[in-house]
């Protein structure tokens, strides 16, 4: 029989590119822990020697002994410290730099949730992997070895202690496990909630000279505190798990280091006569003794300090894992500038199933032609455009431009030839030349642009015309003015091809006439127009409809 693979936890495969280098780290963690016990024994002894002049060991030498292990223990520690750092930041950037590129390359916006959410999972949430690789697995790595090691210590010289603190020791990993459970749900939970808030405010700044028109500023401001206080719920749910678990630890170490104490004082006093191999304890073995106890429930507590380190960290994989699943629609090429893609504006599409269960016909648009794409929501209309212009990819999609097959290689190409008219306005954070022009002044003539677009008007009513900053929402245009700024970044370079989508939606009808002169325009130019709308009006003024969502 095979064993069937397992898929590993989206936190185990996140840190695999760092295991190596974190694991190296952890040992020499470890071993930089395992420097106390031979320092305890030349503590032991000096202190013993002190009290019962013997012939061991002079004092001076006991000290520098101790001395110099603590450097080495210190050094061990700084290196570990350094190597852990490096790759737990080096990896978190690594993963920002994927979320980053991966959301600028997505043509549809934000995978998962809004752009808030988003931004948080690669700034904010990112982050709390560091504290899981720096601490959580060094201190899991000591617990591995330093317990062990003076567990068997205590085992050579006194079965009593080392039966307390086998005991002892077990209970609190249990306890962190049933308590791991609640602080994961806790945390994922939390992090689901910063999400949340964070597109909650991104809307709200968007909208907010709506919200200040129709005077809606108490209402938006009761929703955010209702927010602010399930997150604060969430907050205090969270440090209520850690501080409940710390407390359990603290009772158990606290237990365990007494009842050594206990043991080691009687059997000095002669009161306790077992517990040791049959000889009776030294004052050095005692103090010895005393010295380990707390350090072997030292990397207990800090496994525990850390635990909900690893619950962060596990519901940030988890949300990470989900993000990336949500990108279906990868575009085409590498979203950088390239040569034009030669041959006629000719478009080609085979009949494509859609995921939503729709369909969309086949596609035949010949150079120069002038084609509306109608139907009802959902039909596939910007789907259609996105998957012609290499936007967005789609399982079984066969797509021919310009007579070749659109791929991977030529999408660039092919883009370089098209005018892409958005329904969404969105807007470059400089200014209005800027956001026409797309830093390429030489491509067109800005003045014939501004007329045919209508945009004159627009242009007198902004502080600084042309070099007015707009915001990446368009701070200070109306929708109307929006449209006509992202028809004029369209038809600047006087492309081959132009998509638009639903270009005179939500326009009143005078503005809604303008785009559309300026749209057929460019067709008598000799441009090939494709245009997804409602507009029946503008659709009539089209060579040929194509109608999507219906049984052919």
């Amino acid at each position: 029989m095979t064993r069937a693979k397992t898929t590993p936890k989206p936190l185990t495969a996140l840190e695999a590119p760092v295991r190596a280098p974190v694991r190296r780290a952890s040992l020499l963690s470890a071993a930089a822990a395992l420097v106390w016990p031979v320092q305890a024994w030349l503590v032991a002894l000096l202190f013993a020697g002190l009290l019962l002049p013997t012939d061991g060991p002079p004092a001076w030498l006991l000290v520098v002994g101790f001395a110099v292990l603590g450097v080495v223990r210190a050094g061990l520690g700084y290196i570990a410290e350094s190597m852990v750092q490096d790759s737990a930041r080096g990896l978190v950037a690594s993963l920002r730099d994927d979320v980053i590129a991966t959301e600028t390359a997505r043509a549809s916006g934000a995978g998962l949730g809004g752009a808030g959410a988003v931004g948080v999972l690669g700034s904010t949430k990112l982050d709390l992997l560091i504290p899981y690789l720096t601490r959580y697995q060094p201190a899991r790595m000591r617990v591995m070895l330093v317990p062990p090691v003076i567990l068997a210590l205590s085992f050579w010289h006194a079965w009593a202690v080392g039966l307390v603190l086998l005991v002892a020791g077990p209970l609190i990993p249990v306890f962190m496990a049933l308590v791991g459970w609640a602080a994961k749900e806790a945390s994922a939970k939390q992090l689901v909630e910063i999400g949340s808030m964070n597109d909650l405010l991104v809307e709200r700044f968007s909208a907010l000279p709506d919200i200040r028109a129709l005077g809606a500023g108490p209402w938006v401001q009761m929703g955010f505190a209702a927010k602010a206080d399930d997150l604060r719920r969430r907050t205090m749910a969270v440090l209520a798990v850690a501080f409940m678990s710390s407390t359990v630890l603290e009772l158990f170490s606290a237990l365990g280091v007494a009842l050594v104490a206990v043991f080691v004082g009687f059997s000095l006093l002669d009161v306790v006569t077992f517990g040791s191999w049959g000889a009776p304890l030294s004052p050095a073995v005692g103090m010895f003794l005393l010295l380990l106890a707390p350090d072997f429930f030292q990397p207990l507590r800090d496994l525990a300090a850390a635990w909900h380190d690893k619950a962060a960290a596990d519901a940030v994989a988890d949300e990470l894992a989900d993000w990336r699943k949500a990108s279906p629609d990868d575009r085409l090429g590498a979203g950088v500038m390239a040569a034009p893609l030669p041959g006629a504006a000719s478009l080609n599409m085979a009949a494509l199933a859609l995921p939503s269960g729709g369909r969309l016909p086949k596609i035949d648009i010949q150079p120069g032609e002038t084609v509306a794409l109608v139907g009802p929501s959902g039909a596939g209309k910007t789907t259609a455009l996105r998957v012609l212009a290499g936007l967005q990819t789609l399982p079984g999609a066969q797509v021919r431009v310009a007579g070749q097959t659109l791929t991977h290689d030529n999408a660039d190409g092919w883009r370089a030839r098209i005018g892409w008219m958005p329904q969404a306005p969105h807007f470059l954070n400089a200014s209005l030349r800027r956001n026409i022009d797309m830093g390429r002044p030489e491509m067109g003539d800005m003045d014939a642009t501004l007329i045919q677009a209508a945009l004159d008007p627009v242009l007198a009513t902004l502080p600084q015309g042309l070099n007015t900053r707009l915001g990446e929402t368009g701070a200070g245009l109306s929708g109307g003015e929006g449209r006509r700024v992202l028809l004029a970044r369209a038809i600047f370079a006087r492309p081959d091809v132009i998509l638009a989508d639903e270009p005179t939606a939500d326009l009143d009808p005078e503005t809604a006439e303008h785009i559309s002169t300026a749209l057929l325009t460019e067709a008598k130019r000799g441009a090939t127009l494709v245009v997804a709308t409602h507009d029946m009006r503008l659709a009539a003024q089209m060579d040929r409809i194509i109608r999507l969502g219906e049984d052919a």
